[in-house]
């Protein structure tokens, strides 16, 4: 079992806890982590779409994660060892099979088949299905308010797909839907399976484990469809997988794993659907591309589903602290 403060927040001999702290800085990092994390994977379509100019998707992967995993390498030292019990194993295998293996090799090919706009309302499904997954595996506790305010902001993202315009023909939109649908169930395992081990293990050890599994695992592909001439890509093709490996790869899931040390595994997951609203204004900001009076209604209505999510959620008490 786990050591908790007064206030039930992790103290600071918890592997996966920064330092102790009352329940308003628990909740205070958690937040800070979140915005972090959105920030990260809302600007990251930007650097995936100029990384993609020169390299093939599975050789962006396989090289974001390798920068990542040479990254956790310089800083292995300031990582606190897990506390490993027997039979761990296997749920770290499944962790790293769920996220970055089966979810990036899903929904790399599921956006080669359908548009992005018909991804986009499916990838709202990640937050109920976070929600769905902890209450059934963690026994978290859901209240109405909060299920409201979830339906809110999925209905804000589905809202915002729509107001798209798809970049990309959809060859096969029925086979590239059911793929994404299974990206979203990888992710939602993921969370859940993230916010159990995080009781023992350091936010940061697993989330470099699983930079250094997904350079093994995408290396044969990324390999093979590597560009034949490497001296011909572009500075700025290099300079946006530089960061994704270094900061979206490793950042961006490093702090949404350290947000989820501090708050239940549903509440976390409903700021995921800000990254639509956060990389459209990173679009319309650093690209120019123009938002219409529909989406920034849309956006409007996820920053509320996901404010309403968030306080109606309290954090859990010292029991379910020790609980996970």
């Amino acid at each position: 079992m786990s050591k908790v403060g007064k206030a039930g927040v992790p103290v600071s001999g918890r592997p996966g806890c920064v330092f102790a702290g009352s329940k308003e800085t628990g909740r205070l990092v958690a937040l800070l982590s979140l915005a972090g994390a959105v920030l990260l994977w809302g600007t990251s379509f930007m650097a995936t779409k100029a990384a993609l100019s020169a390299f093939s998707p599975l050789t962006v992967v396989w090289l974001r994660m390798t920068m990542a995993s040479f990254l956790v390498l310089l800083i292995r030292k300031r990582i606190p060892a897990p506390i490993y019990e027997p039979g761990d194993w296997k749920v770290l295998a499944f962790l790293c099979l769920m996220q970055p293996c089966l979810y990036f090799l899903l929904e790399g090919y599921a956006l080669s088949l359908t548009s992005s706009s018909q991804a986009g309302m499916i990838s709202a499904l990640v937050p109920l299905l976070v929600t769905a997954g902890a209450w059934a595996v963690l026994k978290e506790p859901v209240s109405p308010t909060g299920f409201a305010g979830l339906l809110l902001s999925i209905g804000g993202v589905v809202w915002l797909s729509l107001g798209g315009v798809a970049d990309e023909s959809s060859p096969n939109p029925a086979l590239g839907n059911l793929l994404e649908v299974g990206a979203m169930i990888c992710a939602a395992g993921y969370m859940v399976v993230m916010k159990r081990l995080s009781a023992r293990y350091s936010t940061w050890w697993l989330t470099g484990m699983q930079c250094v599994a997904g350079a093994v695992f995408f290396l044969p592909g990324g390999i093979f469809s590597a560009p034949d001439v490497w001296g011909s890509v572009s500075k700025q093709a290099w300079m946006a997988v530089a960061y994704l490996g270094f900061f979206v790869t490793l950042g961006a899931f490093g702090l949404y794993n350290m947000a989820m040390t501090f708050m239940p595994a549903g509440q976390a997951a409903v700021a995921i659907n800000l990254v639509s609203p956060v990389a459209l204004a990173a679009g319309w900001l650093v690209m120019g591309e123009v938002l219409s009076f529909s989406q920034l209604l849309a956006c409007g209505v996820v920053a509320c589903g996901v404010w309403l999510g968030n306080v109606s959620v309290s954090f859990r008490k010292s029991r379910g602290v020790e609980q996970a």
